[in-house]
């Protein structure tokens, strides 16, 4: 019997991501409303109770209002938005972490979706804490550029936008108060006592991101150790080759739901990566490996890896 599953919110970029992906699947049924119901409370109330698996896909304020409706123990939700993933009654939805990770996505009926720019530290950060590598008062710098689509459907049309200001042709940094809404999970997950001076960065393609982080230290092999232990794929992996023309382009794995984990430098500094898909390991592919866990299926199920 196929498993109900509705997408609240399913009109935004990773509700629609995650509906494409989803549609073809015959282990599973999409329920949806009509669309002069979709912000009726009653019938999102109905919905929602009646389902397995619910993705919240909504704005923060929006998503706490829809977990409050769901009275159905048997519900396992699923949120894109940003509300509970410091919650510390909510699980946090990155498996590869560790073995107690996994292990809590499987059995959570509450699961809070990583963030794109936080999917990328905390995935190079959060193993090096763990191991003493990086003493948890350590003062980082982070990098990420990204693809405008991450800024959702009025960033999207902005940079389409044929009459769109000249300045878009070139990388916009922005987050410049340093107060971006992932710094509470980047430093809430990986045991960091301060938030990283962090430098987010929206550039000229649709999606893909690459996470950066420089880190002066001359454990650069023990560092890849407990990569290349750690992340073994299939969805997030540790990758040893460095780019042959010298250059690490964010949009390289557009399109797919996986992660590679690299460190560059030399034995006096190096320089650690995350790259992915904003819209994948970063958005809603993470959002369906976390329900394919759920439910007891592999990982990857319906993923592009």
């Amino acid at each position: 019997m196929a498993v109900n599953v509705f997408i609240d919110g399913s009109a935004g970029t990773t509700g629609l991501r995650i509906r494409e992906r989803l549609e073809s699947r015959p282990d599973l049924h999409l329920l949806t409303l009509p669309d002069e119901k979709r912000k009726d409370l009653s019938a999102r109330e109905e919905i929602l109770n009646a389902c397995d698996i619910a993705f919240l896909c909504l704005p923060d304020a929006a998503a706490i209002e829809a977990v409050s409706l769901i009275k159905n123990p048997n519900v396992i939700v699923l949120d894109t938005s940003t509300a509970h993933r410091t919650d510390p009654g909510w699980t946090y939805g990155f498996p590869e972490l560790s073995e107690a990770h996994k292990k809590a996505v499987e059995t959570s009926k509450r699961i809070a979706v990583p963030g794109c720019h936080a999917s990328g530290f905390i995935a190079l950060i959060y193993p090096l804490v763990k191991e003493g590598i990086i003493p948890a008062d350590t003062f980082l710098a982070a990098t990420s550029l990204t693809g405008y689509s991450g800024g959702g459907k009025k960033m999207i049309a902005q940079y389409e936008d044929p009459e769109r200001p000249v300045s878009y042709d070139s990388p916009r940094q922005y987050g410049l108060s340093q107060m971006h809404k992932h710094l509470p999970e980047m430093v809430a997950v990986t045991g960091l006592q301060t938030a990283p001076a962090f430098s987010p960065i929206v550039a000229d393609f649709y999606s893909g991101m690459e996470v950066t982080i420089p880190l002066p230290t001359d454990q650069s092999d023990a560092i890849k150790k407990i990569y290349q232990d750690l992340y073994q794929g299939p969805i997030v992996y540790y990758k040893e080759d460095s780019p042959a023309d010298g250059f690490l382009a964010a949009n390289a794995l557009t399109g797919k739901d996986t992660m590679e984990v690299r460190v560059f430098g030399n034995s006096e500094r190096v320089l650690l990566s995350a790259l992915f898909d904003n819209l994948g390991k970063g958005a809603s592919g993470a959002a369906i490996e976390c329900m394919n866990l759920a439910l007891g299926l592999p990982p990857e199920t319906g993923l592009v890896l």
